[in-house]
């Protein structure tokens, strides 16, 4: 009779990652999954090598999610003879937090029993997280934690610029890592913690392979594989170029932020598992190493062979270079001269001159003590009185000093729910004193990093409260209204923490929306302010395909790009362009928004060229430069001449 299969899934930062990983990292990593193997009436494990209890009854204390992983036709004898021979192979001392843990376990006897695997999310811990500046700060911290003799450490990034992101707090940083490895082998009872949630993953830099179903696995979800068949105990060439492999996992491995990279796998010759692997493959001198491409062996070049035999380090790296070149062949952009965009800023426009506060709050509250005051809003006027002149004013004029003071959480809970009632209360030409403290506030890290962590519960967050108030009627809003708006968002670009949150889900088609009308407004500041916000988003997306490209990251895209958005903003920019002929600063704004939304785009031949000739693009952006174009003799700056001529000529067909 079919045994089933269960996939017992518990959280080893036991809550943690869901609380903290969006302010550590700028990325939301809902938890770090531990899993265990359920059948036969028995849980099995891997930490302090294998174990089995029964379930439920393991120091993970309850799971939080159980996966069912189908049925298996092995009966209980052949399970546990699997068992002993994947003791020898699973041992305390092998245990690494992101390379060889409870989940390369679970996947091996998840192929053995049912010829499936673990779910994607679960079986990569994320990949994301060691490509930001903090998960590369605590590589080498996480790997002293498992060294073992001969390992090579990989270096950090050279190109990656210090950020304060890097190491937020160390001391943090390490404590929570020290429970995650507690946790993980020497059982610490994790807390009650709300359903799983299927998040992005971080990928391990090398996947160990220790059955022909988990092989098949990897070469089914991963574009480029690169396999290492070796034994480290009686082959003196596999200890040699085993630290080299390790190092180009870590460079080249794969990295879902640009959705390019090799998985690499090492297959251990000296275990059972991996004997029957190798003579599977027809292995027959160590090491080997074998290419793959699209699931198949990479015969695809008479310079790039599908296995290598030896232990040339050289080799190895051209192999896999050419592997990756046809895996993620480089954007056409690559190859282009492009001056003017290399040297345009893409730091973001901010709007940071203060307001004379005490002026804003008086006004505000002159408009709240006109207001007829309905009984059911949750705050008197009174209340509103007391949070603004009490809490949110001496907090504004604080950020004058050296060095400024951030706001905590008690403080912008309580401005949000004040900032709720205002919005119900008011009129849209009443709140724009308001929706200016805000501007100004999002300057600190502190208050963006609140805004990005209030995202699932939108109506908290003054963007999406400010936003959704004008939202069905942008064409009439007062000037004053827009003008603050499109600064208070342009500022959520000074923080890399927010600024994804505005490029994602309901917010971005709102603010987009709103960007869409007010590029044309027959107001210059509102048009000012509307080319600054959208040059930001621009300029945002620009810099993720750069560092991709630096990364290795070939044309492959992130989440964040978005086809049909894009088209959206291209054609809105384009008009924009064309029916600027005052304003110049517009114009170079605007122009350099299009240049970071054409070069490296992902979909830059297979959408935008097509859509750049309908839009007549190119005669557009030269006719700025001819009398009347812009003012009354054209465009007047030399660079931003330069840079409308560049992008007319080299991205416009």
């Amino acid at each position: 009779m079919p045994e089933p299969v269960k996939l017992y899934v518990y959280d080893l930062s036991s809550g943690m990652a869901k609380q903290m990983s969006l302010q550590l990292t700028g990325r939301q990593i809902d938890g770090i999954w531990h899993t265990s193997i359920v059948v036969f009436g028995k849980e099995v494990f891997y930490g302090q090598g294998i174990d089995i209890t029964p379930p439920g009854r393991s120091h993970h204390g309850n799971p939080l999610h159980i996966v069912d992983l189908g049925t298996t036709d092995i009966d209980e004898a052949t399970f546990n003879e699997y068992l002993e021979e994947m003791r020898e192979h699973y041992t305390a001392d092998k245990y690494h937090l992101l390379e060889f843990n409870c989940n390369s376990f679970t996947n091996d006897c998840a192929a053995f029993l049912t010829g499936g695997s673990i779910p994607d999310f679960i079986k990569d811990l994320p990949s994301d997280f060691l490509s930001t500046p903090f998960g590369a700060a605590l590589r080498p911290t996480i790997d002293a934690m498992y060294r073992r003799p001969g390992a090579m450490q990989p270096p950090l990034p050279t190109n990656a610029a210090p950020t304060s992101m890097a190491t937020p707090n160390p001391e943090l940083a390490a404590s929570i890592l020290q429970a995650v490895a507690a946790q993980a082998q020497q059982g610490m009872l994790p807390s009650s913690a709300p359903p799983l949630q299927a998040t992005e993953s971080l990928v391990a830099p090398l996947h160990q392979i220790t059955n022909s179903a988990s092989l098949q696995s990897l070469l089914r979800t991963h574009k480029a594989v690169v396999v290492n068949f070796s034994d480290m105990i009686t082959c003196p060439p596999c200890r040699v170029i085993a630290p080299v492999y390790e190092q180009l996992a870590h460079e080249k491995g794969v990295k879902t932020v640009s959705g390019a990279g090799a998985a690499f796998a090492k297959i251990d010759l000296s275990t059972p598992p991996g004997k029957a692997l190798g003579a599977e493959w027809s292995v027959r001198v160590m090491p080997t190493f074998m290419f793959f491409l699209d699931g198949k062996k990479a015969w695809f070049s008479a310079f790039c062979i599908s296995e290598m035999k030896g232990a040339d380090a050289n080799e190895l790296r051209s192999q896999i270079n050419l592997l990756l070149f046809q895996a993620f062949p480089p954007h056409p952009h690559n190859s282009l001269s492009l001056p003017a965009m290399q040297a345009l800023s893409l730091n973001p426009i901010l709007f940071t001159q203060a307001p004379a506060l005490d002026t804003a709050a008086n006004k505000l509250m002159s408009f709240v003590t006109s207001t007829q005051w309905s009984p059911n809003f949750t705050q008197s006027q009174t209340d509103v009185k007391q949070v603004l002149f009490n809490t949110v004013l001496p907090y504004l004029k604080s950020r004058s000093n050296t060095p400024p003071l951030s706001a905590n959480p008690i403080l912008l809970a309580s401005w949000a729910k004040t900032t709720s009632t205002l919005v119900q209360a008011l009129p849209l030409e009443s709140l724009f004193p308001l929706v200016d403290m805000w501007r100004l506030a999002l300057l600190d890290s502190s208050v963006a990093t609140w805004c990005a962590a209030q995202q699932s519960t939108p109506n908290t967050t003054p963007i999406h409260l400010f936003l959704s108030k004008v939202i069905s009627s942008v064409a009439s809003a007062p000037r004053a209204y827009l003008l603050t708006l499109l600064r208070l968002l342009s500022n959520t670009f000074s923080s890399p923490v927010l600024a994804p949150q505005l490029l994602l889900g309901q917010v971005k088609f709102s603010m987009t929306a709103l960007l869409v009308s007010t590029l044309l407004h027959e107001d210059a500041g509102v048009r000012t302010a509307a080319a600054s916000l959208v040059f930001n988003a621009a300029a945002f997306l620009q810099k993720g395909r750069v560092d991709a490209v630096k990364n290795g990251g070939g044309s492959g895209k992130s989440d964040i790009e978005d086809e049909d958005w894009e088209v959206e903003l291209v054609s809105a920019v384009v008009e924009a362009i064309d029916r600027e002929k005052v304003n110049e600063d517009v114009v170079h704004r605007l122009t350099a928004c299009l240049g970071c939304l054409l070069r490296l785009s992902p979909f830059y031949q297979s959408q935008m060229t097509s859509l750049l000739e309908v839009l007549q693009a190119k005669s557009i952006l030269k006719g700025k430069l001819a009398k009347g174009g812009c003012g009354e003799n054209g465009i007047s700056k030399k660079e931003v001449k330069k840079l409308l001529e560049e992008i007319a000529d080299k991205l416009c067909p």
